[in-house]
């Protein structure tokens, strides 16, 4: 049976920055309006902790149950390396998701935005279908397109929505976020080619190889660079992200620099706080060129 601690690091707490950040964006963005209430701002940011758990959870059941987490590198798998059993990690998913469900049908209610429930239904089911399911679309390289997604967009410009309409500021710190947080997951993929490869996994990172991979994640960072620049147009104070530049250095060098497996462990680890730092500066540059 599985100890507190290690159903803790199952949990993956360092892919939270990806759930933290949006929700900073989207306040950020949402306060240089005028136009903030910072308990849908909490609401939103416990909605996406929950979801990221439950992905993680629901992740490390499903491939857990394929044999794909049975050699792999890195965090704790509770259910490739036995140490819980794949029906608690199932329960504990789906509890998560419930959580968020509830957690996010309160936020509905309170800000009046109806159209969100069923924007809200589907990042569940595509939190499931990652890498659950009989056709799992992380499988099919796709995990990417829905973390930009759902992680970028929607949950950033979501925030911003409950509390007053995504202006152009809200869009390009949401395409960053999003840029970000499929860095993320490609820093991670690259890491897990061989494994996933053997099991016919077939990431983005598999179907592109690991050159492409590499150049994808720096385009990826890039995007976040040009993203701080456009913001800065509606607040030169948004120019202040750029101070998280070196948090993304040693991840960049790990990445260009053909580090494989555990090498690439702490370029997985510096993206995710080079997204929060990001995130939070952006977010205050914003909130300081409020109109």
């Amino acid at each position: 049976m599985a100890t507190l601690s290690q159903w803790i690091e199952g949990a993956r707490p360092r892919t939270l920055p990806a759930a933290v950040s949006p929700i900073l964006v989207g306040t950020g963005a949402a306060y240089q309006t005028g136009h903030v209430v910072w308990a849908y701002a909490v609401l939103a940011l416990v909605v996406a902790l929950a979801l990221q758990v439950g992905v993680n959870f629901a992740n490390d059941y499903s491939d857990g149950i394929r044999g794909t987490d049975e050699v792999r590198v890195g965090p704790v798998r509770l259910v490739g390396q036995r140490l819980a059993a794949p029906r608690s990690v199932k329960i504990a998913a789906f509890a998560c998701f419930f959580f968020a469900g509830l957690m996010g049908l309160a936020l509905v209610a309170l800000s009046g935005l109806w159209v969100m429930i069923p924007i809200g239904a589907a990042a569940i089911v595509a939190a499931w279908y990652y890498t659950g399911g009989t056709r799992p679309y992380g499988y099919l390289g796709l995990g990417e397109v829905f973390v930009f997604v759902f992680f970028g967009l929607v949950a950033t410009l979501g925030t911003m929505a409950t509390m007053t309409p995504p202006t152009a500021a809200g869009w390009w710190g949401a395409i960053g976020v999003g840029a970000l947080a499929s860095a993320i997951l490609v820093a991670n993929n690259l890491r897990d080619i061989p494994t996933d490869r053997e099991h016919g996994k077939r990431t983005l990172a598999v179907r592109m190889g690991e050159s492409g991979t590499r150049t994808f994640y720096v385009v990826l960072v890039a995007v976040a660079f040009v993203m701080t620049g456009l913001a800065s147009l509606t607040s030169p104070w948004a120019l202040l992200a750029l101070l998280a530049t070196p948090l993304v250095i040693r991840p960049m060098q790990a990445v260009v620099g053909r580090a494989s497996g555990r090498g690439l462990i702490p370029a997985l680890a510096g993206t995710g706080q080079f997204q929060l730092a990001w995130s939070l500066l952006l977010a205050v540059g914003l909130a300081l060129g409020r109109a």
